[in-house]
């Protein structure tokens, strides 16, 4: 699946937002294997934080002026976050940017698979807690809800999903649905 996710993420075009006053930011989607079975990791932000205090989000943040790409601000923010090193990560490609209205940043996810098992090291003033969802819960057992909002003159899908008491919701759940989609397209799932 690795590489059906990789080919499938390299011949799409990225939806790149025009900046609209919104701040650059990054997250890793990071994904690995754990008994034959892929599983998505999120993270629950801690309620020190500035921004999305105990949201569940994926490891990343703002682009800061010593990040030469937003890749560089994924990784940077994912070792300081979590523990995860730049090495130990195989970038498979990228999602769509996806703006958060709330907070007005601008985020460029990243798929990536890392190492099952690893040894995270929790940032315990940025993260509260981290866990992992098998992606096929995500896409049979889970429960997803649909809204309809308006951002400016758009209107969006807003999706949250809610699995095991964990909620899901916002640019974090907007993302998990874009991987969703990839992830059924690369492995010909309808």
């Amino acid at each position: 699946m690795k590489e059906k996710l990789r080919q499938f993420l390299a011949s799409r075009p990225k939806a790149r937002l025009s900046s609209r006053g919104l701040t650059e930011a990054a997250v890793l989607v990071p994904i690995f294997c754990k008994d034959g079975e892929y599983h998505i990791l999120f993270t629950q932000r801690s309620d020190q934080v500035q921004h999305h205090k105990g949201q569940i989000s994926f490891p990343g943040g703002a682009r800061s002026e010593v990040d030469a790409s937003l890749l560089d601000t994924a990784l940077r923010e994912s070792w300081e976050e979590i523990g995860v090193a730049a090495k130990d990560v195989e970038i498979l490609g990228e999602l769509d940017d996806t703006p958060t209205t709330t907070s007005n940043f601008n985020i460029s996810p990243f798929v990536a698979l890392i190492p099952y098992p690893h040894e995270f090291r929790l940032n315990r003033y940025e993260i509260d807690e981290i866990f992992s969802i098998p992606v096929s819960a995500l896409l049979h057992k889970a429960k997803k809800k649909e809204e309809y909002s308006t951002f400016g003159n758009d209107v969006s899908v807003d999706y949250s999903y809610e699995y095991e008491g964990k909620v899901i919701w916002g640019a974090t759940a907007q993302i998990v649905q874009q991987f969703l989609d990839v992830w059924q397209s690369a492995s010909g799932a309808q």
